[in-house]
């Protein structure tokens, strides 16, 4: 990729000087390895961004950056109400609110090697994955409308969880200012059997072993040790999200002309924020964070429903749960004056620094954990937020690895059978209902996570704290 275009202000952060329509400049975290192999897409895109109305600060692009849908992937901008900012459906994406849910198990990674194909089995087996699954429940329109509104919280009411389950998920488990009534009757209807359901693409199950602490008073505070087996589960709000997405996207493409706002391209569609159109996808994106909550409260009730059936005795405590694809309303420091901004953040995670309020009281003097999900066969990360993070991209993070080629790229260069046997020899055992979906998600088809991280780390953006790498991985 031809970086002369950019200008290095760090070792780690490149900047896009405001040309043409641009009302603030693109800012890159990023090695220089990493800023050359990125795409020339995700230069064009950040800089469209930066062109939106209200736009506040920069618009940020993450070291797993990668060509999206409007926004890259791994882009974070911020919009102020009061100056005209709008939200678009294109700075969140389809699937709102996927993210990463990462539980304690208790058990020490020897203790899944002798179950482990039994618990691999018995995994794949009770949460359904893959394009379309669907589960065992079923939800009325009322109960439809009440998990939209309630999320987690609605889940552990229902059984699907435990109460101390709450305070360790972004928002306590529960979104304020959800509108079902602004999710359309399709919407619903797609999710109507998908709750508690993994779906396909790069989501999974995976239980891991921690193979290395960064910082050890960070990993004592998250309760980690080396050799402890984990549980990461990367889903989100399934077919609801990607409807609302779709409609949405349809609709301000419309709002947006009729607000007098010239987009740079139409995948930008937006709406003001205190338009009908903005406030209407508000309601439903956070009832769609909603759905993802308790789609994920779900799944870990039957990973321990499987644990307490394969290993008797040991118990799945909750780390931490927090989303990649919102926009979240936060108070941020800009300047030197505090401002109520609505943040988009596509493929990036919050990464909230220590004394947060909105972190756990039990987690605050360490910072919020940041969960970075790898492909499989490859490590993920735990991080924290630092106070630095706070002033650089909002208190925002990489989300995992980042694309490096398209599914189709990688479907045509890697056979799923050699994708999984090559796992097999490694001692990692996956379970998938596609072969081609295997291939798609091939390690080789996506950036080196050890750099992300790195980088993500050097750059400010938060601090490592512990490797994982995985034992199981179940797939769609």
């Amino acid at each position: 990729m031809d970086i002369s275009g950019l200008t290095r202000t760090s070792e780690f952060q490149w900047e896009i000087p405001p040309t043409g329509a641009m009302r603030v400049p693109v800012v890159i975290f990023a090695d220089e390895t990493l800023i050359r192999d990125m795409d020339a897409k995700v230069f064009e895109q950040a800089a469209n961004v930066a062109a939106l109305p209200g736009i506040v600060k920069a618009s940020f692009a993450m070291p797993d950056a990668h060509w999206g849908y409007g926004f890259p992937i791994g882009g974070v901008a911020a919009f102020d109400a009061d100056e005209g900012g709008v939200v678009s459906a294109g700075g969140v994406g389809f699937d709102i609110s996927c993210g990463v849910r990462t539980l304690l198990t208790g058990l020490a990674a020897e203790d899944i090697e002798a179950v482990k194909s039994e618990l691999a089995d018995a995994l794949f087996r009770t949460i359904p994955a893959g394009v379309g699954s669907t589960g065992k429940i079923a939800l009325s329109p009322e109960e439809m409308d009440a998990m939209l509104a309630g999320g987690a919280a609605w889940a552990v009411e229902k059984g699907w969880g435990e109460a101390a389950d709450l305070p360790r998920i972004e928002e306590r488990g529960c979104m304020a200012g959800a509108r079902p009534d602004c999710v359309s009757d399709r919407a619903k209807k797609r999710q109507k059997k998908e709750m508690g359901t993994l779906g396909s693409g790069n989501h999974y199950l995976e239980v891991q072993r921690v193979t290395r602490l960064y910082d050890e008073d960070g990993a004592a505070a998250f309760g980690l040790a080396v050799g402890d087996a984990v549980i990461s589960i990367h889903c989100g709000s399934r077919g609801l999200g990607h409807q609302i997405g779709t409609e949405y996207l349809r609709r301000m493409a419309v709002s947006a002309a009729d607000a007098g706002i010239r987009l740079p391209e139409r995948e930008l569609a937006c709406a003001p924020i205190t338009s009908e159109a903005g406030q209407s996808y508000l309601g439903a994106m956070r009832a769609a964070i909603n759905c993802a909550l308790a789609n994920r409260q779900i799944v870990t009730h039957l990973a321990r429903q499987v644990f307490a059936e394969v290993l008797p005795g040991a118990h799945l405590s909750l780390l931490y749960d927090v989303s990649h694809n919102t926009c979240k309303v936060e108070d941020h420091e800009v300047d030197g004056v505090r401002r109520r901004l609505f943040v988009h953040r596509k493929g990036a995670t919050r990464a909230f620094g220590p004394g947060h309020p909105d972190i756990p009281e039990s987690l605050r003097e360490t910072g919020q954990p940041v969960l970075i999900g790898g492909t499989m066969g490859t490590a993920s990360y735990i991080l924290s937020g630092t106070a630095e993070s706070m002033t650089h991209a909002f208190g925002s993070a990489c989300h995992g690895a980042g694309r490096a080629m398209s599914r189709h790229q990688a479907a045509k260069r890697w056979r799923g059978r050699t994708v999984i046997d090559d796992l097999a020899g490694r001692g990692i055992v996956l379970r998938s209902r596609s072969e081609r979906g295997v291939a798609e998600e091939a390690p080789g088809a996506y950036k080196d996570v050890d750099a992300v991280v790195d980088a993500t780390e050097d750059a400010g953006l938060a601090r490592k704290v512990a490797r994982l790498e995985p034992l199981i991985c179940i797939k769609g």
